[in-house]
């Protein structure tokens, strides 16, 4: 019998929630326009609800007229793009994760105790450059151990590590292992810079990976928790494709398969998911069980501001 096996936990993160409903109540507060500096998560499908609204979203700070709303995603920043939005005197709201707030400190730290930094990330990753923006001149991003080598450090360099927290576990655990190796003077985070959410995701799909014939991931495209999804499901011997929308699925993938196991990153809302089961059980997978591996109740606070009732004069 053809069946859906749903991973649970999926879906929105505390960070990704917390961001998207920094934009809302901005807006509900505020009025538009509210400009985003980046998107607020790499989803299209919120983005493109959120500008419904009357949010504004630009590549850089500069776009923002002078003393406009400016809402910093939940990415986070560099220093140097905080001065900016200070000399264009801009009234910020801070979106940046916490989980991602505690890296820019970690990087801080170690710079501070003249330690050089080995940033693992993706080059480009929005997290990436704002965490490398604090320490610019000691700080080297790898994506691989391949890279590790190319560093060209003396084995004995006072170093340090920290990680983008929206990688696999599995790879990134065999780039710090790595490091280990080389560096007889190497320190990293006091606790896993993995953020909880990309790691229970990761999880999940570990455990219906096994199980079903196809695996497909709802995300963007330029979501990095969502195709390190994929890569740990295809890793596990599994065939698996990244669903940015329902209409993006090709019947092709499901060809032989009789149990379709799907989850969703942590910036894809649950509405994208609920779309894809809809066109599944079109193509006769109606049978939908779930399977969770841990339950998560993790939430972070809004800006206090923000938490008044709206209609409030409260204001950044």
């Amino acid at each position: 019998m053809k069946r859906v096996l749903l991973a649970a936990p999926r879906g929105y993160c505390a960070g990704v929630d917390r961001a998207v409903q920094i934009v809302e109540r901005a807006l509900d507060t505020l009025g538009s326009p509210v400009y985003v500096r980046k998107e607020i998560v790499h989803n299209r499908h919120v983005v493109s609800e959120l500008q419904k609204r009357g949010a504004v979203f630009v590549d850089s700070e500069s776009e923002i007229p002078e003393g406009g709303v400016c809402i910093f995603s939940a990415h986070g920043v560099s220093p140097e793009v905080r001065r900016n939005a200070d000399a264009r005197n801009l009234q910020v709201i801070d979106a940046t994760c916490p989980l991602v707030t505690k890296v820019h400190l970690e990087a801080k730290k170690f710079a501070r105790a003249g330690r050089k930094i080995v940033l693992v990330g993706h080059v480009g990753h929005e997290e990436i450059e704002g965490t490398a923006g604090e320490a610019p001149d000691k700080t080297m991003v790898v994506e691989d151990v391949d890279q590790i080598d190319e560093l060209n450090l003396d084995p004995n360099e006072r170093l340090s590590y920290l990680t983008q927290t929206t990688l696999s576990v599995d790879d990134t655990s065999g780039v710090v292992e790595a490091l280990r190796e080389r560096f007889s003077d190497l320190k990293g985070p006091h606790s896993d810079d993995i953020c909880y959410a990309t790691q229970n995701r990761q999880v999940a799909v570990k455990a219906i990976a096994p199980e079903s014939d196809v695996v497909l991931v709802v995300g963007a495209i330029n979501s990095s928790n969502s195709n390190r999804m994929v890569e740990v499901a295809q890793k596990a011997g599994t065939r698996a494709h990244l669903v940015p929308d329902a209409s993006d699925l090709d019947p092709s993938w499901l060809e032989g398969a009789e149990t379709v196991g799907v989850s969703s990153g942590a910036s894809a809302p649950e509405v994208l998911v609920e779309s894809l089961l809809e066109r599944l059980a079109d193509l006769g997978y109606r049978q939908v069980e779930t399977k969770e591996v841990t339950s998560e109740d993790v939430t972070f606070s809004l800006p206090p501001w923000l938490r008044a009732e709206v209609g409030g004069s409260a204001g950044p």
